[in-house]
């Protein structure tokens, strides 16, 4: 799992529905609480996840009778001002995750987080794979705040419908469904389905309400042609050191098939008014063939005992993908308080959590892979399913931290633009945008131009940065990047 990013939160919005903002606590009761025991105040946004979680809390209060999670689930995409507030009212929780916004840095800055060293000793540190804690990631001014808790692979996939596909006739000599591996399949696919439905079914469909699963098609299709920053979320294309909406024609290129697949009717009609969840809950029912998401979409067809589907991951133009998914080295998911009362056993909770045995939990419910390889090589993977995702780790590899090579890059805070890459997809496919060129180049300038301020700010601030730190040269996005600290 990289450093938690926008991108993360979208992916927790989808796999989240409508969560719940009110406490769903993993504690007993006041009556049933032994006395001397200590409760720590935990916040999460899982839904999805939520098994393996409640699963964890209850094996960690059975080795810690002492201890009680108290723990509260707070709506995705409300998270970051949730968790703001709680803070400013001195309501903190003692365990959180930590919110996209603000900056990791501003938050440490700001006094919300925990230095960790007094737990996180060298010893603790030397349990993960070498390379894993550095500034800009889960370290700020070589304090360590957290810890990684994932293991990488490709964060999107296409899901393809088997039955779909094979009524359609679209399938390999041994009868299984064939697997789409470029631009030409998926469109070939969409077509059949399509026609050979008799309207029953759609080839394509997604859910974009709120604005989430237009820039996930985006992401997943030019990534295979070549544009390393896909969605844009975490990082621009380091090879430039700018975002290249308006310059790289990959971006044009798939939306202007996407738009294509929308004359010609293969695509859902209402994939602009239903939601991930809805869609998914369609793509499983057979409305259409293929659908865009994360390894979150099997766990609830899991649940709904669903498995008549494949996936693969970046199509391209050519059967050779040209560019893939790209992490940072390390990770970052949770935090303690800084304001806690109760650090000492927060920071139980936390290390159970980073713990070889809960991540061969979390890889053995089918929730992604661990940072500890045992606990990928250990994990009892029945989900024929899951373990074509695992197999698609190859598909992902580190790339270029700006931060690692110049600390002074946390410094520079790159204030939002609007209207976003979302809104601008969503004016495209309505209609309401008309000229793609033009919006799209728009979009790249305001980008650059955000981060030029915030250079420019962070300067006259003192932080020794210039844009020429987000440019690497070295970087070829086909093979991992190694990062070197300052």
């Amino acid at each position: 799992m990289s450093p938690l990013s926008r991108r993360g939160f979208l992916a927790a919005s989808a796999a989240g529905g409508t969560a719940l903002a009110t406490a769903l606590s993993g504690c007993s009761s006041s009556s049933s609480t032994p006395p001397g025991t200590t409760t720590i105040k935990h916040w999460d946004w899982y839904v999805s996840q939520e098994p393996w979680l409640k699963n964890e809390i209850q094996l960690f209060q059975k080795a810690h009778p002492k201890i009680r999670i108290k723990r509260t689930v707070q709506v995705s995409d409300r998270y970051p001002d949730l968790i703001n507030l709680a803070f400013r009212g001195g309501e903190a929780p003692d365990m959180l995750m930590i919110p996209s916004s603000p900056k990791f840095e501003e938050q440490v800055a700001d006094g919300w987080l925990r230095p960790l060293d007094g737990f996180a000793t060298p010893q603790w540190r030397g349990r993960f794979p070498a390379g894993n804690f550095f500034n800009g990631v889960d370290m700020v001014e070589n304090k360590v705040y957290s810890a990684p808790f994932g293991g990488n692979a490709p964060w999107l996939q296409l899901y393809i419908h088997n039955g779909l596909f094979k009524q359609a006739g679209i399938t390999n000599p041994d009868g299984s469904a064939r697997l789409p591996r470029t631009w030409d399949d998926v469109t070939a696919a969409a077509e059949a389905i399509t026609s050979k439905s008799g309207g029953r079914s759609y080839g394509l469909g997604f859910g974009n309400v709120p604005n989430v699963s237009l820039p996930w098609w985006v992401e997943l299709f030019v990534r295979g042609a070549g544009s390393p920053a896909g969605y844009g979320v975490d990082g621009l294309d380091y090879r430039v050191g700018k975002w290249t909406f308006g310059s790289d024609r990959n971006y044009a290129d798939f939306l202007e098939l996407l738009l294509e697949w929308k004359k010609k009717g293969y695509i859902y009609p209402s994939s602009m008014s239903i939601g991930d969840e809805q869609a998914r809950a369609f793509f499983e029912r057979g409305k259409f063939g293929m659908i865009v998401g994360g390894v979150w979409n099997q766990t609830t067809w899991t649940q709904h005992h669903f498995t008549d589907y494949s996936l693969t991951t970046l199509p391209s133009p050519t059967a050779t993908p040209k560019a893939f998914f790209y992490y940072p080295p390390g990770g970052r998911v949770w935090a303690l308080s800084q304001h806690s009362k109760v650090s000492d056993a927060a920071w139980q909770w936390f290390d159970w959590l980073h713990g070889p045995a809960a991540g061969q939990r979390w890889v053995e419910a089918g929730q992604g892979l661990s940072i500890f390889p045992e606990a990928n090589q250990r994990a009892r993977i029945n989900s024929q399913a899951f373990r074509a995702f695992v197999d698609l780790r190859k598909y992902a590899m580190p790339w270029p931290v700006p931060a690692i090579r110049n600390p002074d890059v946390s410094k520079v805070v790159v204030p939002a633009v609007t209207p976003d890459l979302p809104d601008v997809l969503t004016g495209l496919y309505t209609g309401q945008l008309k000229d793609m060129g033009a919006a799209l180049s728009d979009l790249e300038d305001r980008r650059n131009k955000a981060l030029a301020d915030g250079v420019k700010e962070a300067r006259a601030k003192g932080a020794k940065v210039s844009l020429s730190d987000w440019v690497f040269t070295d970087w070829d996005p086909t093979r991992p990047y190694q990062n070197k600290p300052a």
